[in-house]
This record gives C-alpha cells, structure tokens and sequence, in this order.
C-alpha cells in the first residue's frame, strides 16, 4: 500500500506546480501601473490557495508514511483531491475576477488561465470520486485502483501550464513578483524531480 500512496503524492507534488506557476519569478523592468493593479488583485488571493495545495500534498504524503489502512488512505486522498479542486477553482476565480489583465491578448490569456484552471479543478474532483468509490475491504483491488489514480494523477501534473505560463510572462510577471501573495518568498516548490 505505502509505495502505492507514495507514488500518487510524487505525482501530486509535480501537479502542484501548476498553481505555483501563478508565482512570480523576479524582474526589474519598469510597470505602468495597471498592471501593478491587476497583480495585486490575483495575488491576494493565491497565497491562501497554494497553501492549501501544499496542505493536501502533505496530507496525501503523510498517508503514505504510516502504515496505514486502506480506509484511512482513502479518507486522506479524498479529502486532498477535495482542497486541490476548491484550491483550483479558487485560483480561477481570482484570476477571472481580476478582469483583463492590462497587455496584448490580455483577453486570451485571461480566459485560457481560467479554463486551465478550471479543467485541474474538474479533474481534481473526478479523482476524488474515483478515490471515493474504491473497494477498500479488499487491499489488491485497493492498490489496484490507487495506482490508476496515480496515473491519471501524474497526467495531470503533466498537463499543458501553456496558460498559465503566458499569463506570468512580460509585465504581469514583474508586476506579480513584487505581491507579496504571489511572490516566490516562502513558497515551497519543493518536489519530487521524477514527478
């Protein structure tokens, strides 16, 4: 069982990376202004969201660690795919809210992001019903199904972050780097390099 559990928090680990990609990254070019605004009005909230993808990402490990039965893995990996959907369609939500960010093709961007962010958010809660339906009484079936999960998991990790990215480019990205709630600063992206 524990391989099986760790295996999907390595894959939840390199997942994670697509919220951390709404972090900045430092930059010294010169801003406008607006896009200073937009910034702030995004990263004020991503703090609280990536702590909680960095609170089921440690949930799901923790899991893993102990020896523990397949009822309370379940419970633990629903609850995270729970807070990792939340945290996602939070993400979306701050991003969509913030209104069009202030560059060329602002529209576009905005609305990939949100539909990126909105999809993992979908994605995740599939998962957590998948992890919801499996049979725990019988382990090999349970082990089974968790590594499917895992799979799909690690797809996920995988997926296109083209959105995101082009988001957290140019001037946003400056801008971004300098909110304290999107600012690289205390920001875990520690993970797995095989995830």
């Amino acid at each position: 069982m524990e391989p099986v559990n760790n295996k999907l928090a390595a894959a939840l680990c390199g997942s994670a990376a697509l919220a951390l990609a709404l972090t900045g990254c430092g930059g010294d070019d010169e801003d406008d202004g607006k896009a200073q605004a937009w910034a702030k009005k995004v990263c004020d909230q991503v703090q609280p969201q990536v702590k909680k993808i960095q609170g089921a990402n440690t949930a799901i490990s923790e899991a893993a660690a102990k020896d523990s039965s397949s009822a309370a893995v379940q419970k633990a990996d629903s609850e995270a795919f729970g807070q990792l959907s939340d945290a996602y369609k939070s993400l979306g939500s701050a991003v969509s809210g913030a209104g069009e960010p202030p560059v060329d093709d602002g529209a576009k961007l905005r609305k990939d992001a949100v539909k990126e962010l909105s999809d993992i958010s979908a994605s995740y809660a599939g998962l957590k019903v998948k992890v919801d339906k499996l049979d725990t009484k019988d382990q090999a079936k349970f082990a089974d199904g968790l590594r499917e999960v895992a799979k799909e998991l690690e797809t996920l990790g995988r997926s296109g972050d083209a959105a995101l990215n082009k988001l957290e480019s140019g001037d946003l990205r400056t801008a971004m780097s300098k909110e304290p709630g999107c600012s690289k600063t205390g920001v875990d992206k520690s993970g797995p390099s095989n995830a």
